[in-house]
């Protein structure tokens, strides 16, 4: 059942594929061949034993800004947040929360800008967010129901990042509780890519779909998730094995889901583990996002 529907995903997006590459290549350069203008974020990578500005609630002003990348779709708008410097620079698609395309995420891609990733926050909500749980379910339902429309949408975010001239053509994607789940099912069923990354995500424990991916696949869970529970992650981890997937996964203690977006919401039990989660992360994309 699974690779029928991997099937229909496939013919579903094929289409849109070759259109989505042809126009990212059209918006990502101007007639001269040269980089778009727009704002551009200061290289300053975190230092040792220091967290992203945006999970510790002490971003700045947002430096990015908004794109429209899915041709056709005037409502979907992502955010893009760019490196200062002339590249060519790695890439990452980065997947929202249960609740949409907000500021905290877009902070976390200007955090990623400075550590030298061309960064896309997509929108899978056409713009929408919820503002309590109900609103919140419905958008993460509507969307799940219709995952060859959220495939489609992610690969016309990497067909853009890979068409930009600041761009090494390596892509990484990642996202957090519903943009988690997704970047597993993008890693099995979108158009290539070189990094998944998952914070307490929705997972898949069957060896023969998961043999399908093709790169080292990054996990951080949290040890009192009652969505994710531990022995789940454990039974996706030996799923990997068996399938041959190499993988970074880690369960924390004592943290709930959700930790790692908002340590500001508990720093003293938080930070620990957010932080060996970002050391582990910063090591996963280097070699995976590496030429």
């Amino acid at each position: 059942m699974f690779r029928f529907r991997s099937l229909l995903i496939a013919l579903l997006i094929a289409a849109t594929t070759a259109c989505a590459a042809s126009d990212a290549e059209d918006a990502a350069m101007d007639e001269s061949g040269a980089a778009l203008p727009g704002p551009r974020v200061a290289l300053n990578p975190t230092a040792s034993g220091q967290l992203p500005s945006a999970i510790i609630g002490e971003a700045g002003d947002l430096q990015g800004e908004n794109l429209g990348y899915l041709e056709g779709d005037a409502a979907t708008m992502g955010y893009l947040a760019v490196p200062e410097g002339d590249g060519p620079f790695p890439a990452l698609v980065i997947i929202h929360e249960w609740n949409g395309l907000v500021d905290r995420v877009r902070q976390v891609a200007d955090n990623f800008a400075a550590e030298g990733y061309v960064t896309l926050a997509a929108d899978l909500y056409q713009g929408r967010t919820g503002s309590n749980s109900d609103e919140n379910i419905a958008l993460m339902q509507e969307a799940m129901a219709n995952l060859p429309v959220a495939v489609a949408n992610l690969n016309a975010a990497v067909a853009y990042l890979k068409a930009r001239p600041d761009v090494t053509g390596r892509v990484g994607a990642m996202g957090w509780c519903f943009g988690g789940g997704i970047a597993l099912s993008f890693g099995l069923d979108g158009e290539h890519h070189d990094a998944t990354a998952i914070f307490y995500g929705r997972l898949i424990e069957d060896p023969e779909v998961l043999a399908q991916m093709d790169h080292e696949v990054y996990g951080t869970f949290a040890e009192n998730d009652g969505g994710i529970p531990p022995e789940q992650v454990r039974s996706f981890e030996a799923a990997l094995r068996t399938a041959g997937i190499e993988n970074d996964l880690h369960i924390y203690d004592d943290v709930m889901h959700g930790f790692w977006l908002r340590v500001d919401g508990n720093p003293e039990l938080r930070t620990g583990p957010a932080l060996d989660a970002w050391q582990r992360l910063k090591a996963y994309l280097d070699r995976s996002l590496s030429d």
